[in-house]
């Protein structure tokens, strides 16, 4: 049987102090959390000593930096975030993976091939995987992209986030159906959250006027789904990831969300976990 193991984005909760914020996922029945940490550094021994204490997995985002076009600078900066990224370890207690936004979508081929041989070499050497997540404004942008990179590249794994290609496609990829087999082929994490045609983020995955957004994720996720018990793959994770402002809209001239992307969170979590009969 397929344990899929769901974890709760920090992202957007950063004002709850660690410990509230822990037991609130827990107790809404995730499995642990996924964390952008470097922002925060003084916040590294209080995680970790709450997420051993709780008995909660965890994994790591290295998102956006500053480097640029100077990708000399920017190889620089990857290795030391990754290097930093390896040190949030307590005893037994280490991430599962560390998702990486890695490089820009203007970086070409050669440039790209880099990041990968350093992403691969620290991965080996501190024995936590580092997969690549699909992202917008990353070389991971757009589906017939992913694919160019992936015969390229064959060992890449993904952090597969479809809304980001749905937003950039203006539209759900009916005419790209081998791209997005491939990279499901390739996809190791999920990101479930709901985009559509004009964004990355619909207002509510549960109203009627975004039925048709979450069908195509859907889809989409369930080929995975399939692929992976087909392989008979005992465990996989997935993260609910609906985010604050500005992927979630504000009621106009206030700065109210239009939802409750806690709420989203979980109603996807619980979602999911019916859909693939994990009650």
């Amino acid at each position: 049987m397929l344990d899929i193991q769901f974890y709760c984005p920090r992202w957007g909760a950063e004002h709850l102090p660690w410990n509230d914020f822990l037991s609130n996922i827990q107790t809404a029945g995730f499995d642990g959390v996924e964390v952008y940490p470097l922002p925060y550094p003084k916040e590294k021994p209080e995680m970790l000593d709450l997420l051993a204490a709780k008995g909660l997995e965890f994994s790591l985002l290295h998102a956006e930096m500053v480097e640029g076009k100077d990708v000399k600078r920017y190889l620089y900066a990857l290795e030391r975030n990754l290097y930093q990224l390896a040190n949030y370890q307590l005893g037994e207690l280490r991430p599962q993976f560390i998702t990486s936004q890695t490089g820009r979508e203007y970086y070409g081929m050669e440039e790209m091939a880099k990041c990968f041989e350093l992403c691969d070499r620290i991965s080996k050497e501190i024995g936590i995987p580092i997969i690549q997540e699909t992202h917008r404004n990353k070389w991971s942008y757009a589906a017939h992209i992913v694919a160019a990179y992936l015969k390229k590249f064959p060992s890449l794994q993904l952090a597969l986030d479809i809304s980001h290609w749905f937003c950039v496609s203006e539209g759900y990829l009916e005419d790209q159906q081998e791209a997005l087999k491939l990279a499901v082929e390739h996809t190791v994490h999920l990101h479930a959250r709901v985009g559509h045609m004009e964004g990355p983020q619909v207002t509510d995955p549960r109203a009627e006027e975004n039925r048709e957004a979450l069908d195509h994720h859907l889809k989409c996720w369930d080929s995975w789904i399939d692929l992976l018990r087909s392989k008979g793959i005992s465990k996989c994770t997935v993260t609910p990831e609906f985010g604050p402002y500005p992927y979630m809209s504000y009621h106009t001239n206030s700065n109210r969300p239009i939802a409750s992307q806690w709420e989203l969170n979980c109603w996807m979590k619980d979602f999911l976990r019916t859909r693939y009969q994990l009650t």
